[in-house]
């Protein structure tokens, strides 16, 4: 039999978790951009996901599709995909990350949110508030949710930026 398929790229609806699974398959070194050779990685992926689901690729050259890929997906032109930016690409099922992102804009709304849900001022955002926080963003945003689904969120966010693993958020961790 041939190659095997890598499983990241298919096109149905990805949830949070998957979403974050990945991200951090192409972003290898874990800077926070798919950029290089993982970005290289991540095209050639996508490119065979695309032909595996049946969908009718143009004869070009693969160079031509990257570069017509990053001019359409790449917003702010830094040669670079980052998160939201692949949020945009992959079909998740809720666009979580980019209402996290449009809910706290500025570092003044940042801390100021910070400030709300750091009830305890520990300086740390508990998963329990983190929680708080995720259910106050998706009713701001109009997204239903179920406590499953809130769950899964609070978790994900922690897989995604509790880089010291203690089950909490600190500032320089949440701020990025």
């Amino acid at each position: 039999a041939g190659p095997q398929q890598a499983p990241h790229l298919h096109l149905a609806e990805l949830t949070a978790s998957q979403f974050l699974d990945i991200w951090r398959h192409f972003d290898a070194d874990g800077n926070g951009y798919i950029e290089g050779k993982e970005l290289e990685n991540f095209f050639q992926e996508l490119e065979s996901a695309r032909k595996g689901a049946g969908v009718d690729l143009k004869k070009d050259n693969l160079g031509d599709k990257m570069k017509e890929f990053m001019h359409k997906y790449d917003k702010n032109a830094d040669g670079k995909i980052e998160m939201a930016e692949l949020a945009q690409i992959l079909p998740t099922e809720e666009n979580f990350l980019l209402c996290f992102r449009q809910h706290v804009g500025s570092s003044s709304e940042f801390m100021e949110a910070w400030r709300r849900y750091d009830t305890d001022r520990s300086g740390y955002i508990e998963a329990n508030e983190l929680k708080g926080f995720l259910s106050d963003l998706l009713k701001k945003a109009n997204r239903p949710y179920d406590e499953p689904k809130l769950q899964e969120y609070t978790q994900t966010i922690l897989r995604m930026f509790d880089m010291n693993g203690d089950g909490k958020l600190g500032l320089s961790e949440m701020s990025r």
